[in-house]
Order: C-alpha cells, then structure tokens, then sequence
C-alpha cells in the first residue's frame, strides 16, 4: 500500500502513533479533559438509543443503504451530477486535493472577494483549505465555536464532532482574549470562563461576518442523488447563517457522501444526532437544491472530492470505512482515544475510524516514523467501536486486515521475517520439535528461581514488562507419545 505522490494532506506528517501517544498520556489535564467530555456523550447516546426499539433494525438499515451505494457508487454520483444541474447549480470534479483547492480559489476569485466564512467541514481540513486560501490572499473564517476556538488557537482539531475537546473552559477563554481582535471584533473586556459569557462572546465576534460575507464555503453531511439535494446538520446555528445569507454557496464533499435518494435520510436522521451528539434530532438540519431566485446564494458549486477514495473503494474489506457517517460514536467509546486525544493519530480523521480510514486514503508507506502505518495498530481490538457504529462498520476487522497489508508491505522487517520463520517451523513436525527441545533446553538455563528473568535479543521486550516462567523439561508433544499415543 504505497501513496500516490498527487494524495492530499489528510496525514499531518506528525511522529508514529506510538511516540505521539506516549508523550499525550503524560499530560494530566488533556486525559482529564478528555475522560469528562467523552463519558458525558458517551451516558447521552446510550440514553436516547435505548428510547428506540428498533434501533438495531435502523442501523441494519443504514448498513444496507451504505453497502449499497458503495457497490454503485459511479450511477449514484453521475445521477447527483445530473440532479444538481438540473437545479440551478454547479458541479466540479476534484480528483485529488490540489485539484479541489484550486476549483475553490478560482471559484472565490471569481466573486472578487477575498474572504469567505466556512461551516464546520472535514473535507475542507482534509484538503488544508484554509492554509491554501490563506496563502493565496483569501481568508477564510470558521464559524463553528470549537472550530473558532481551534483556529483562533492555532491549534488542530482533535476530535470529529467537538474539534476543541482538548480544551477546557478555562483555556478557551484565555484564547478568546488574546486572539479574538486579531481576527475581528475582540472579546469583551473582563470576560469570563462561564461557558455561556463565553458563547455570547463568539456570537458577537461572528454576527458581523455572517451579515458581510458574501461567500461562504460548506461540507456536507448527505446528499440524495435523486433530488440533488445537499444537507448540513449542526447544532449551533452557524451553519444555517452561512447556507443562507451569502450570495455564492460552495461545497466540498467526499464523494461517498452520496446516498441514493431522498426517502434514505430517514434512516440516518434517527442515528446521526443520536450517535454524535446524544439528542432526539439536530437543532439545526439545513437542506438546499440547487438555487432558487430570491432565497438563499444565487450561485451554488459542488465539488465531489476524491482524494484516495476510489482506491479505498477497490478494498473488499477497507472500503467499509467509507460508509462512515462522522458521528463519532467509535471515538468516545474508544479506550485508547480516551487516553491519548486526537492529535496523537496525526491525522485529520482521529480515533478508531481514523486508524482505518486515514492509511487507506493516504497510502501505507515503508517508514513507520513518517507515514500512517502505525494507525492500524492504534488500538486493542476491544471492538467498543464496531458496537457503537451506527452504520455497523466492522473497524476491528479493517484493523486486522490494514496490519495485514502493513506487514506485507514490509518484508524485510523483524516480525515479518519472525512470522515467515515460524511459519515453515510449525509447517514440519520435525522442526517443530526440534525447536521445542532446544526452546526447552534455553529457557531453563536463563531460569532463576523457576523464572526467566530477560529473554536475549528484541524478545527482552517481553520479558521486560512480564513474568516469564521457564518451560518444562518435557514438551506435551513428548508427553503424549509416552503416555497416550498408544491407548
């Protein structure tokens, strides 16, 4: 699994898993801040998922529609194409993330502006947009609180549904004071960490740039290729500003946003804000087809974003991981996530669904201390997520079958070799035997005491951190040809 030189940035170039966790799991208040803020969505979907009696049946369901536009994702995307054009808008394909900044930057020049506001979208930090637009002279302002709280912090998100979860209220407001003025209206004077002086202050650093922009830039949830209608779905209100009042409306989606029509969203209308967020329904759910005269932007642009998923596609196994709907459910389930935060998977996508989707879209590359290879092991199969997935994606088997490919990739490396080596051994009863004996004879001549107390070599890794007990004299094989194999 090599990365094409033209992927996008969804891998941030951060160290491997392994050495980013370990420095996160010696912050104290980044694990506190994050087993409070996930145990509290965690208790919240719990609740309202027990409320629903056919929720398994819901997540079949959703399950079902996801393997199904998967398995014709070409007829679906050209029929998008079809309904959005025939409503008034525009459709642009974006083969790569290049591509896709470059649609957006001629698309904003095109407008003679030279600043945009931006609802909350993975695709976009997929891309690095922001930083595109930024070094092209356009700047680019997210309206979503924790992602203003992140942009403003010049931080990274570390988490699907609340980017800002790393943070907590004390930290934010001390962002607020500092940087709120260098990006607009400053934060009031003497303002305070009460979460609700703090949302009052972001509504009024962002009430004048929802009233003057004339651009705004969106993900997308969902899209029904029947009716070519588009939906966002957020819980602030933000989103609806910038859907609504700007006079060119341009979104970036995954292509495997698609779902075939218009009836499916029932299905994921009950599961996403369920899952996500722990609520019955999202406060704020925004649809539009293409433009209509007198309400809403007058020009609408859609660029379907493909940026390694046509090559995750042809994985039988990995392409579940384009069903996911980004509730980020697995996330606050996840053990690992819960003590190590986001930033530590170096990744756009963090947590379990990041450790399969993120290698997939970028590549496996050769140097773990470099690429996303470490993410598929970012994990100990506990299978939380696969139990929390709405869309029942199986991640504990992606898991696997990603450390396979990674293994593969590597043949030269130790373990490789290791497996290669047991392999013929355990293929002959001659060899197998006779490395028991000699296994046998070396272990009890480390043995003190009835115990080993370092094994040789890169296998002191084992005994390191665990009793090691020294082997029998007499293997079981050798057992059982004198006492039973004759009986």
């Amino acid at each position: 699994m090599s990365a094409p030189a033209d992927r996008g940035v969804v891998w941030l170039g951060a160290p491997s898993f392994p050495e980013a966790a370990r420095e996160a799991l010696g912050d104290a208040r980044l694990r506190a801040n994050l087993k409070r803020a996930t145990t509290v969505i965690r208790d919240k979907r719990l609740a309202v998922a027990s409320e629903l009696d056919d929720w398994e049946e819901l997540r079949e369901a959703a399950e079902a529609i996801r393997r199904r536009t998967a398995r014709h994702l070409d007829r679906y995307l050209v029929q998008l194409e079809e309904s959005v054009t025939a409503a008034g808008g525009t459709v642009h394909w974006a083969a790569d993330a290049a591509e896709a900044n470059r649609i957006v930057t001629e698309l904003v020049r095109a407008t003679g502006e030279s600043e945009v506001v931006k609802v909350k979208s993975m695709a976009t930090q997929e891309i690095g947009l922001n930083e595109h637009l930024e070094a092209e002279g356009i700047r680019a302002y997210e309206t979503d609180l924790a992602e203003l709280i992140v942009q403003l912090g010049e931080d990274r998100p570390s988490h699907i549904l609340v980017p800002a979860i790393h943070r907590n209220r004390t930290e934010i407001r001390d962002i607020f004071r500092t940087e709120m003025g260098n990006w607009g209206r400053p934060a009031p004077a003497g303002l305070t960490d009460e979460p609700k002086a703090l949302a009052e202050a972001a509504r009024l650093h962002l009430r004048e740039k929802f009233l003057t922009a004339k651009v705004a830039v969106s993900g997308a949830n969902f899209a029904c290729a029947d009716t070519g209608t588009v939906m966002v779905v957020e819980s602030e209100g933000n989103g609806r500003m910038c859907l609504t009042l700007p006079e060119t409306l341009i979104t970036v989606m995954g292509i495997e946003k698609v779902i075939p029509t218009w009836s499916d969203l029932e299905v994921f209308l009950q599961l996403l804000p369920r899952s996500s967020t722990g609520e019955r329904m999202n406060p704020y759910t925004s649809t539009w087809t293409g433009v209509t005269d007198g309400d809403g932007p007058s020009a609408f642009h859609l660029v379907l974003l493909d940026n390694g998923r046509t090559d995750t596609l042809a994985d039988t196994v990995g392409r579940q991981a384009l069903a996911c709907i980004r509730c980020s459910a697995c996330l606050n389930v996840c053990p690992v996530y819960e003590r190590t935060g986001g930033h530590a998977y170096g990744s756009v996508y963090p947590g379990p669904i990041g450790a399969v989707l993120t290698p997939q879209l970028v590549g496996v590359g050769s140097d773990t201390q470099s690429s996303a290879a470490s993410l598929p092991f970012a994990s100990t199969l506990c299978g939380a997520c696969y139990d929390a997935c709405p869309v029942k994606i199986n991640i504990p088997e992606v898991l696997t079958h990603l450390r396979a490919k990674v293994v593969e990739a590597r043949p030269k490396r130790a373990e490789a070799l290791a497996m290669k080596a047991a392999a013929t051994v355990l293929d002959s009863p001659w060899l197998l035997s006779a490395a028991q004996k000699a296994a046998s004879l070396g272990g009890r001549v480390l043995a003190q005491g009835g115990r080993i107390s370092r094994l040789p070599g890169p296998l002191s890794g084992w005994s390191d951190t665990r009793d090691t007990p020294a082997p029998p004299a007499e293997s079981f094989r050798t057992w059982w040809r004198k006492n039973r194999e004759n009986q």
